[in-house]
């Protein structure tokens, strides 16, 4: 069974000094309003409902950690998926964005348990003004970024393998960029998506 499988609902935090103490090694998920961030999550782990997906674009407004435990010390997680509050969503207030940024830039600049970002693209829209802006809160930081381009479903092979490059251009002063199509419904990615994932938490479980 994958690690992933094994995630479970931790705690939820609306505030960054609401979160459990830096510890295991997280990876976070985020991505603009509706990029698909809770269907990725959700087909990731092998579950229909662990994270929260609503038509309405921008309701989730919480963080949200789900742990996966460790096989020989089930008390303990061997690391956590953090589900970040989808970005830019445009029906509410300038205020109420103003604390989404400093919400996801805080974590994003200061959690000290962070070992990897994923960073959820809808491929048909390639790279938006506001992926721009989320890609400029996890530059500076040097982690190491897992860019998934959703619903590459959606787009016959060849456009799929130069959006591919395209992004990766745009994206390039992020260092560690590894950029693979993803789709739920297809299962395009998800076996590489995984793995990768895996080895940010636990490099001993996947090659």
């Amino acid at each position: 069974m994958s690690l992933l499988h094994r995630a479970s609902f931790f705690t939820s935090a609306a505030r960054l000094d609401q979160l459990p103490a830096p510890g295991a090694p997280e990876v976070c998920f985020v991505g603009r309003s509706n990029a698909g961030k809770s269907t990725a999550i959700n087909v990731l782990t092998n579950q229909r409902r662990l994270a929260f997906s609503s038509k309405t674009p921008g309701r989730t407004r919480l963080i949200n950690m789900f742990g996966l435990p460790d096989p020989y010390d089930p008390d303990h997680p061997l690391g956590f998926l953090v589900d970040l509050p989808g970005y830019g969503y445009a029906a509410i207030s300038q205020s109420e964005r103003d604390k989404w940024a400093e919400l996801l830039g805080g974590y994003l600049a200061t959690r000290a348990s962070l070992v990897g970002v994923v960073l959820l693209i809808d491929i048909r829209r390639g790279v938006t003004d506001l992926d721009r802006r989320l890609a400029d809160f996890i530059a500076p930081t040097g982690r190491p970024v897992l860019a998934l381009l959703t619903k590459a479903d959606k787009l016959p092979y060849g456009q799929r393998t130069r959006t591919v490059f395209a992004v990766r251009k745009d994206l390039a002063d992020i260092g560690a960029l590894h950029t693979v199509p993803f789709s739920a419904p297809d299962r395009i990615g998800l076996e590489e998506a995984g793995e990768h994932i895996e080895n940010w938490i636990s490099p001993k479980v996947a090659p």
